[in-house]
């Protein structure tokens, strides 16, 4: 497998259409009803390879280059999406070349990586996209020979004639097969044929990763390019009143400091349109380390904002958000959501008649948990490349969603689309921070004053002063017990600031006759914004570490009543609005049961905890083992088992929920962002507290359900029931139960 790089844009290539020598390229939309575009021949010469969002290219010397179009953030998109064409276009994937293709939405109908959307999307075009090249390049063989295209086989590149002995190499016909129509059907390979997909493969930029190799924003360079910082409030609450750059213009390169207006007044934002604050200074000059200094001499006056409210476009509807003036702490925000929790909350869900079996329960269990506000932290800090001219605005951008910056480009830099070219970078992690492109305005307002290249670049302390955070959150979990010890009725109520998690159809509704979902929300200054498995992250840790607690006190194995109450759900569900699969659910159960052999107790030091979730249309279960050494944790073993429909590359796979089951534990353990009035307590690494490597797992094990259902998505499923998993094995650790989040609070109380 090789991985290739040029200089080459989408401009340029529109205005060449050939491979040397002739040749083929077949053009597809991928991630969309599959519409193959005019395939493109001719005899004019072209010197390099031509980079192609979207498109499979083959050259006379029988070179082909799959483009993936999809960012790529350490989800292995750029391996796995063109797996699937490569595997119906029957091609030896050691010889195939993967590409990057950069935002180019004429030809691609959507450019997202997120939401766990990237395979089940992809699953059924992109196989097309490698089916119909294929059948184009048989019947081009057919033709030459003069026989039934159903006679010829392909194979690793080659198109075969058995009667006659007779191949051909795809190189060598496509010229022939890009003028032949395309075919308006093709048939797509059975799951138990497929030789590559299903089969574990490499990155196929990991050998670019570990030399170092330029991948990223942050290597970009171009001539005559400077660099920008931005200096914001120190304080959510807080706007930019004035400034006085005197000192800083004096030293050594720096060439301007302005103050720039992110968003237009009065531009409707959209869902991913989130910044924390609209006014900031940009300091630029020659160097990084020139503007780093000199931006600590800029004089900076802050003033208090006033409440105002916004029409958001999200997601097909628009709502009205609420920014309230004030500089918010994190004291305050306890108190006020315990507050909420004492009051009628809005009903998002009722089943039977819960008050009365609550007034009748013989006893009730009531457990309430918490957890703070979170910050991303991806490796590689926010950066962005930025140059416009008159002629195009030209941006290399590690962005997670490309195509939902368009509208916000065009109004708030006044550029028409077709101006606007963007490379997509690879992302140093992202974990939903990368979905929000402000720091791509940024850098074009910056751009723009300064007529020059520019990349922006923010440090550690930008990145995590500067909001966009998981939300902080409180929910209370009520059970009434009858006399024979059974649950008669179970209450959620939650919420958060400035958005709750509740989600009312998500199991265990469904599986109890009387149930009651109740929902709140407290408005906030302090942005947030997507953070792996939005919302699921904290509920999953409530719910199941809520769910232990009932088989506790029914003295029931906490897998076996999970399994129950699941199998109560399907045979006799409550409710007509449950977003769950039982089978699904029940199948990661039993699968995490037995690969833990959780029967056997005969370690006494070692406690293990199980939780399990549904989100993202897949299935997640843990079993975590915890042995306490000086009164701290040590994760011994995790066992995972993960439904998520049909694997394609079971080695990025596994590596996926790896590295949810390592992030998830670091931030039930120690991830926290705390405010004092407006300002963020933890302002880079040394305070901020995240998982050493000493603290990982020592052994993780990760297991598929077989099956063929088409792949469902396994970015963000793993994540959330890793926290719960962790607290239960605490809890048979400690003796003691963990109810707010990071666990290490509690840990470390005497």
């Amino acid at each position: 497998m090789e991985k290739s790089t040029n200089n080459y844009n989408r401009r340029s290539f529109l205005k060449v259409s050939s491979v040397t020598g002739g040749g083929m390229m077949v053009g597809f939309s991928w991630l969309a009803n599959l519409i193959p575009n005019e395939a493109l021949a001719s005899a004019e010469t072209e010197k390099q390879w031509i980079e192609l969002s979207g498109f499979i290219k083959i050259t006379p010397d029988n070179q082909i280059k799959i483009f993936s179009p999809n960012p790529e953030f350490g989800t292995n998109v750029m391996t796995s999406l063109p797996m699937m064409v490569a595997e119906e276009l029957e091609v030896d994937w050691k010889s195939v070349i993967v590409e990057q293709g950069d935002y180019d939405t004429p030809r691609f109908k959507s450019q997202f990586t997120g939401g766990s959307q990237a395979m089940r999307m992809a699953w059924v075009p992109l196989r097309t996209a490698g089916a119909t090249a294929r059948l184009m390049l048989m019947q081009a063989a057919a033709n030459e020979w003069n026989v039934p295209v159903t006679e010829l086989k392909a194979s690793k590149g080659v198109v075969y004639h058995n009667g006659t002995n007779k191949s051909l190499t795809y190189g060598a016909i496509a010229s022939a097969a890009a003028k032949l129509p395309k075919p308006e059907k093709v048939t797509l390979k059975k799951n138990s044929d497929f030789t590559l997909i299903g089969t574990p493969q490499k990155n196929v930029v990991g050998k670019s990763i570990v030399s170092g190799n330029s991948l990223f924003t942050m290597d970009y360079k171009q001539e005559g390019m400077l660099i920008a910082m931005i200096i914001h409030p120190p304080a959510f609450g807080m706007k930019l009143k004035s400034f006085d750059a005197t000192e800083a213009l004096k030293m050594p390169g720096i060439k301007a400091v302005f103050d720039i207006q992110v968003y237009k007044d009065g531009y409707e934002r959209a869902g991913f349109d989130t910044r924390a604050f609209n006014n900031l200074v940009a300091v630029v000059g020659n160097s990084t380390w020139e503007v780093m200094n000199a931006k600590k001499k800029v004089n900076v006056q802050w003033e208090p904002i006033q409440s105002t409210k916004e029409t958001v476009a999200a997601w097909g509807r628009k709502k009205e958000e609420v920014v309230p003036a004030g500089l918010e702490s994190t004291d305050d925000h306890m108190q006020q959501m315990h507050a909420m929790q004492q009051t009628p909350g809005k009903i998002l869900r009722k089943d039977g008649d819960p008050e009365t079996a609550f007034t009748k329960a013989k006893k009730v269990l009531e457990r309430t948990y918490s957890a703070p506000f979170l910050s991303h932290n991806p490796m590689e800090p926010i950066s962005c490349f930025a140059h416009i001219t008159d002629e195009k605005a030209f941006f290399v951008a590690p962005i997670q969603i490309p195509e939902m910056m368009k509208q916000n480009i065009m109004k708030n830099l006044d550029l028409p689309a077709d101006k606007i070219e963007m490379k997509l970078a690879r992302m140093g992690g992202g974990f939903g921070r990368r979905a929000y492109g402000h720091y791509i305005v940024e850098a074009g307002h910056i751009s723009k004053k300064m007529k020059a290249p520019v990349k922006l670049i923010y440090t550690r302390e930008d990145d995590m002063t500067n909001g966009v955070y998981r939300p902080t959150y409180m929910v209370t979990f009520k059970a009434a017990f009858d006399e024979q010890n059974n649950v008669t009725a179970l209450h959620i109520k939650g919420g958060g600031i400035p958005e709750g998690a509740v989600h009312e159809n998500r199991f265990p509704a469904g599986a109890f006759e009387n149930y009651l979902a109740e929902g709140w929300n407290i408005p906030s200054n302090i942005t947030i914004g997507a953070f792996r498995a939005p919302g699921s992250n904290f509920i999953a840790s409530a719910e199941q570490s809520f769910l232990d607690e009932l088989a506790e006190t029914m003295g029931k194995d906490p897998i076996d009543y999970r399994i129950e109450l699941l199998k109560k759900a399907k045979a006799n569900p409550v409710g007509k609005n449950n977003d769950y699969n039982a089978d699904r659910y029940i199948g990661v159960l039993e699968l995490v049961k037995e690969k833990s052999n959780w029967s056997n107790t005969n370690n006494k030091n070692t406690r293990r905890g199980v939780a399990a979730y549904f989100c993202h249309n897949s299935y997640a279960a843990h079993v975590v083992e915890v042995t306490m050494k000086n009164g701290q944790p040590a994760i011994d073993r995790v066992v995972s088992a993960m439904d998520c429909g049909f694997i394609v590359n079971p080695e990025g796979a596994k590596n996926m929920v790896e590295g949810a089951v390592v992030d998830g534990i670091g931030n039930a353990l120690f991830g926290g962002m705390r405010f004092e009035k407006g300002v963020p307590m933890q302002k880079n690494l040394n305070q901020y507290r995240i998982i050493r490597q000493r603290e990982a797992p020592k052994k993780i094990e990760v297991h598929f359900v077989q099956n063929n259902i088409d792949p469902t998505g396994l970015g963000e499923p793993p994540f959330p029931p890793v926290f719960a998993a962790l607290a239960n094995a605490l809890y048979k650790a400690t003796g003691k139960r963990f109810y707010n989040q990071p666990f290490v609070n509690d840990l470390n109380k005497s």
